[in-house]
């Protein structure tokens, strides 16, 4: 029970979200399942599809950027409301038309809307939460999000044959329940005043704009390079791996990708915990790392044994440790080294980062499953991967240069409330 206890003392509104999250996402039902609709419900081939997602990242940029501007100078709350009640909407005109281009159209203003928000939501942890709680505070959501997609995933498959159509209602209906928990019940989105020498890196620098921000701490676009060289290779679990098992396994591809997908919200809901609490005294950028390099183990096992369906599980496993542990890294690691006046405008910069090398980097996996098979294109992840890696044992020590204060232990750093 310890491992659970160590998320008490949170800000009400922590919770609240954490609510949300599950509420939300045990309605995700269609966006893991975009590959296989595109491929087998659409008939687009794997280079079509990867161009499409391109497209879709190319949109998501401006959106990414408004909402983290946005973010620094509105209510973030209002702006997460107005994003799910498109989303809502959009879900709920897509289960009531016939699957076509008009689907994808509405799928892509959803996405938008839920871009523009993203921002925002995550600005709005790091206001609540002090310094010395953030680890807790995204594990927290990390762990709601998951506990929502335990089921929605193998649902997803089941629905997928001949009642997809129920799967975007659903979605739909479920995004629109966590609108409501957000709108009555978080109130107080007050950002915490945070002193001492760790919270120097945080404080606001009103005034300046994002590029001066960023050309002053070069550190920061070395973690954007890192963490947006590992998203591109994280993303073929949803790319690569489904088309994979649909071409191995038929039509039976879908229930395997969708129970491999559970099994995976499965292990992040028993592990996050645990994780979260033997991890607790190593520093973000060691995490990011231990991350990564399980990411790669479970690839590997993945190809070495592809064809053999119990592997697929025990890569899972391995691959979703991996996610654990850098997911609990990310946002700390962003909030603790940004002003607090930029923290919707750095993850939107981070949002569009992640997008280019993501687009590009599909673009080139879609053209290498087509022209040379399925050994090439997973070729190109691995390799992106070990990029990722070599440049997190870089950012190590560069982080500790720049960011001194943070590697002082036993600090505590008192926080209070904005006036």
């Amino acid at each position: 029970m310890h491992f659970f206890s160590q998320y008490r003392g949170l800000r009400r509104e922590n919770y609240v979200l954490f609510f949300g999250r599950i509420v939300t996402n045990m309605g995700s039902m269609v966006w893991p399942m975009l590959t296989m609709i595109l491929n087998q419900k659409l008939g687009m081939s794997a280079g079509n599809i990867a161009i499409l997602t391109a497209v879709f990242g190319v949109l998501m940029m401006p959106a990414n950027l408004l909402g983290g501007k946005l973010a620094d100078r509105l209510n973030k709350k209002n702006i997460i409301i107005v994003g799910d009640i498109v989303s809502v909407v959009s879900y709920i005109i897509c289960g009531c038309i016939p699957l076509g281009t008009g689907t994808i159209a509405l799928m892509l203003v959803a996405s938008l809307f839920q871009s523009i928000e993203g921002p925002a939501y995550s600005a709005m942890i790091a206001d609540i939460t002090p310094l010395e709680d953030r680890d807790r505070a995204y594990s927290l959501q990390y762990w709601g999000a998951n506990l929502g997609l335990v089921l929605s995933p193998t649902l997803s498959g089941l629905l997928f044959k001949d009642y997809l159509w129920l799967a975007f209602i659903i979605s739909g209906v479920a995004i629109g329940c966590s609108t409501i928990l957000i709108w009555f019940f978080v109130r107080d989105i007050t950002p915490v005043v945070q002193t001492g020498s760790r919270a120097a890196y945080q404080r606001a620098r009103d005034g300046e704009s994002i590029f001066s921000i960023l050309r002053q701490n070069p550190t920061i676009l070395l973690y954007l390079a890192v963490s947006a060289l590992c998203s591109a290779a994280y993303d073929q679990y949803g790319y690569l791996m489904p088309l994979d098992l649909g071409r191995i396994h038929g039509e039976n591809g879908a229930v395997i990708y969708g129970t491999v997908s559970s099994l995976n919200c499965i292990v992040v809901v028993l592990f996050t915990p645990l994780l979260t609490r033997l991890f607790r005294r190593m520093i973000d950028t060691k995490k990011l790392l231990t991350g990564k390099l399980l990411f790669l183990a479970g690839y590997i096992l993945f190809l070495a044994f592809l064809g053999t369906i119990p592997m697929y599980y025990a890569a899972m496993l391995i691959f979703t440790w991996g996610e654990i542990i850098n997911t609990i890294a990310d946002g700390p690691y962003l909030s603790a080294r940004t002003p607090a006046s930029h923290r919707g405008r750095i993850n939107s910069v981070s949002g569009v980062a992640y997008t280019v090398l993501r687009g590009i980097f599909n673009i080139a996996e879609g053209r290498a499953y087509d022209a040379y098979g399925s050994t090439a294109a997973w070729g190109l992840t691995i390799g992106a991967l070990t990029i990722s890696i070599a440049l997190s044992v870089w950012l190590i020590s560069r982080d500790r240069a720049r960011y001194p204060r943070l590697y002082e232990e036993n600090v505590i750093e008192p926080a209070g409330t904005a006036e």
